[in-house]
Protein backbone atom coordinates (compact mmCIF):
# COMPACT_ATOMS: atom_id res chain seq x y z
CA UNK A 1 0.00 0.00 0.00
CA UNK A 2 1.42 3.56 -1.11
CA UNK A 3 2.49 5.71 1.79
CA UNK A 4 0.49 9.15 1.78
CA UNK A 5 2.13 11.67 0.07
CA UNK A 6 2.84 15.20 1.64
CA UNK A 7 1.33 18.34 -0.72
CA UNK A 8 3.74 20.14 -2.55
CA UNK A 9 2.93 23.84 -2.64
CA UNK A 10 3.48 26.34 -5.15
CA UNK A 11 3.36 29.60 -6.27
CA UNK A 12 0.14 30.14 -7.37
CA UNK A 13 -1.15 28.27 -3.69
CA UNK A 14 1.25 31.49 -2.20
CA UNK A 15 -0.82 33.79 -4.04
CA UNK A 16 -4.15 32.35 -3.35
CA UNK A 17 -4.34 32.33 -0.03
CA UNK A 18 -7.60 33.64 2.07
CA UNK A 19 -7.45 37.15 2.30
CA UNK A 20 -5.77 38.38 5.80
CA UNK A 21 -4.00 35.39 5.97
CA UNK A 22 0.25 35.52 5.82
CA UNK A 23 2.31 32.52 5.18
CA UNK A 24 5.60 31.93 3.46
CA UNK A 25 6.41 29.46 1.18
CA UNK A 26 9.70 27.53 1.80
CA UNK A 27 10.58 24.59 -0.70
CA UNK A 28 6.85 23.62 -1.28
CA UNK A 29 5.76 23.84 2.23
CA UNK A 30 3.77 26.64 3.62
CA UNK A 31 4.35 28.33 7.02
CA UNK A 32 1.96 30.29 8.49
CA UNK A 33 2.72 33.19 9.81
CA UNK A 34 1.40 34.48 13.44
CA UNK A 35 0.62 38.19 14.40
CA UNK A 36 3.44 40.70 15.35
CA UNK A 37 3.42 42.19 18.66
CA UNK A 38 3.52 46.08 19.42
CA UNK A 39 7.47 45.85 19.96
CA UNK A 40 8.08 43.78 16.97
CA UNK A 41 5.75 46.26 14.55
CA UNK A 42 7.94 49.63 16.44
CA UNK A 43 11.10 47.78 15.62
CA UNK A 44 10.26 47.20 11.81
CA UNK A 45 9.28 50.53 11.58
CA UNK A 46 11.88 52.21 13.64
CA UNK A 47 14.82 50.76 11.78
CA UNK A 48 13.26 50.84 8.36
CA UNK A 49 12.69 54.15 8.86
CA UNK A 50 16.71 54.82 10.07
CA UNK A 51 17.74 53.10 6.78
CA UNK A 52 15.77 54.57 4.43
CA UNK A 53 16.69 57.98 5.91
CA UNK A 54 20.29 56.99 5.30
CA UNK A 55 19.73 56.26 1.54
CA UNK A 56 17.90 59.15 0.80
CA UNK A 57 20.65 61.35 2.82
CA UNK A 58 23.09 59.34 0.29
CA UNK A 59 21.01 59.72 -3.02
CA UNK A 60 21.16 55.99 -3.03
CA UNK A 61 19.41 53.87 -5.33
CA UNK A 62 18.19 51.29 -2.57
CA UNK A 63 15.09 50.44 -1.99
CA UNK A 64 13.24 49.63 2.16
CA UNK A 65 10.46 47.28 1.98
CA UNK A 66 8.77 46.55 5.61
CA UNK A 67 6.43 43.35 5.86
CA UNK A 68 4.55 42.51 4.14
CA UNK A 69 6.62 42.49 1.36
CA UNK A 70 6.73 39.46 -0.88
CA UNK A 71 10.52 37.89 -1.61
CA UNK A 72 10.56 35.34 -4.54
CA UNK A 73 14.09 34.61 -2.78
CA UNK A 74 15.52 32.53 -6.06
CA UNK A 75 12.75 33.61 -8.55
CA UNK A 76 11.60 29.83 -8.77
CA UNK A 77 8.47 28.73 -7.71
CA UNK A 78 9.44 26.75 -4.40
CA UNK A 79 10.33 29.69 -1.83
CA UNK A 80 8.22 33.09 -1.25
CA UNK A 81 9.61 34.40 2.17
CA UNK A 82 8.10 38.20 4.00
CA UNK A 83 11.38 38.92 5.83
CA UNK A 84 10.21 41.68 7.76
CA UNK A 85 12.76 44.18 6.39
CA UNK A 86 13.98 43.64 2.57
CA UNK A 87 16.39 46.06 1.25
CA UNK A 88 16.82 45.39 -2.46
CA UNK A 89 19.73 47.98 -4.45
CA UNK A 90 19.31 46.08 -7.96
CA UNK A 91 15.28 47.65 -9.02
CA UNK A 92 15.42 45.24 -11.84
CA UNK A 93 14.43 42.53 -9.19
CA UNK A 94 11.16 44.29 -8.48
CA UNK A 95 7.61 43.60 -9.66
CA UNK A 96 4.22 44.38 -8.89
CA UNK A 97 4.61 41.19 -7.14
CA UNK A 98 7.13 42.64 -4.59
CA UNK A 99 11.15 41.26 -5.22
CA UNK A 100 12.72 38.23 -7.75
CA UNK A 101 15.88 37.39 -6.33
CA UNK A 102 17.54 37.54 -3.29
CA UNK A 103 17.78 41.62 -1.48
CA UNK A 104 20.80 42.50 -0.63
CA UNK A 105 20.04 42.97 3.43
CA UNK A 106 17.40 41.20 5.31
CA UNK A 107 16.30 41.95 8.71
CA UNK A 108 13.38 39.73 10.94
CA UNK A 109 12.81 40.51 14.13
CA UNK A 110 12.70 37.47 16.12
CA UNK A 111 9.68 36.29 17.60
CA UNK A 112 8.72 33.09 19.94
CA UNK A 113 7.04 31.80 17.01
CA UNK A 114 10.00 32.06 14.76
CA UNK A 115 12.89 31.63 16.39
CA UNK A 116 13.54 28.23 14.51
CA UNK A 117 12.93 29.41 11.27
CA UNK A 118 15.03 33.18 11.77
CA UNK A 119 18.07 31.28 13.07
CA UNK A 120 18.31 28.00 11.14
CA UNK A 121 16.00 27.77 7.96
CA UNK A 122 16.09 31.37 6.75
CA UNK A 123 19.80 31.78 7.82
CA UNK A 124 20.72 29.18 5.30
CA UNK A 125 18.04 29.95 2.70
CA UNK A 126 19.40 33.31 2.49
CA UNK A 127 22.95 32.67 2.36
CA UNK A 128 23.02 30.45 -0.76
CA UNK A 129 20.53 32.84 -1.99
CA UNK A 130 22.56 35.23 -2.50
CA UNK A 131 21.66 37.80 0.76
CA UNK A 132 24.87 39.72 1.14
CA UNK A 133 23.58 40.84 5.13
CA UNK A 134 21.38 39.32 7.32
CA UNK A 135 20.44 40.61 10.88
CA UNK A 136 18.39 38.50 13.45
CA UNK A 137 17.12 40.98 15.87
CA UNK A 138 16.17 39.30 19.15
CA UNK A 139 13.75 41.84 21.55
CA UNK A 140 13.33 39.10 24.24
CA UNK A 141 17.30 38.68 24.70
CA UNK A 142 17.96 42.74 23.50
CA UNK A 143 20.19 40.94 21.25
CA UNK A 144 21.26 40.95 17.27
CA UNK A 145 22.65 38.39 15.24
CA UNK A 146 24.56 40.09 12.38
CA UNK A 147 25.73 37.87 9.22
CA UNK A 148 28.01 39.28 6.39
CA UNK A 149 27.13 36.33 3.49
CA UNK A 150 29.98 38.56 1.08
CA UNK A 151 33.58 38.08 0.30
CA UNK A 152 34.87 37.67 4.14
CA UNK A 153 32.05 35.79 5.60
CA UNK A 154 31.51 37.35 9.30
CA UNK A 155 28.99 37.09 12.32
CA UNK A 156 29.03 38.67 14.97
CA UNK A 157 26.56 38.94 18.11
CA UNK A 158 25.98 42.33 19.64
CA UNK A 159 23.52 43.69 22.47
CA UNK A 160 20.46 46.28 21.71
CA UNK A 161 23.25 49.05 23.10
CA UNK A 162 26.08 48.61 20.61
CA UNK A 163 26.50 50.46 17.65
CA UNK A 164 25.92 47.90 14.60
CA UNK A 165 27.94 48.44 11.75
CA UNK A 166 26.27 48.04 8.46
CA UNK A 167 28.49 46.09 5.86
CA UNK A 168 26.37 47.27 2.54
CA UNK A 169 26.41 50.94 3.58
CA UNK A 170 29.65 52.40 4.58
CA UNK A 171 29.59 54.95 7.47
CA UNK A 172 26.07 53.56 8.22
CA UNK A 173 25.78 52.21 12.10
CA UNK A 174 22.54 51.37 14.05
CA UNK A 175 22.11 51.51 17.58
CA UNK A 176 18.86 49.39 18.50
CA UNK A 177 18.06 50.86 21.95
CA UNK A 178 17.95 54.48 20.94
CA UNK A 179 15.21 53.20 18.50
CA UNK A 180 13.24 52.27 21.43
Amino acid sequence: MPMPQERTYTSEDYWNLPEGQRAELIDGKLYAMAPPNRIHQELVMEISATIHSHIKSKDGDCKVYPAPFAVNLNADDKIWVEPDISVICDQNKLSDQGCKGAPDWIIEIVSPSSTRMDYSVKLFKYRTAGVREYWIVNPMKKAVQTYIFEGEEDSNLFSFDDELPVYIFNGLTIRISDLL
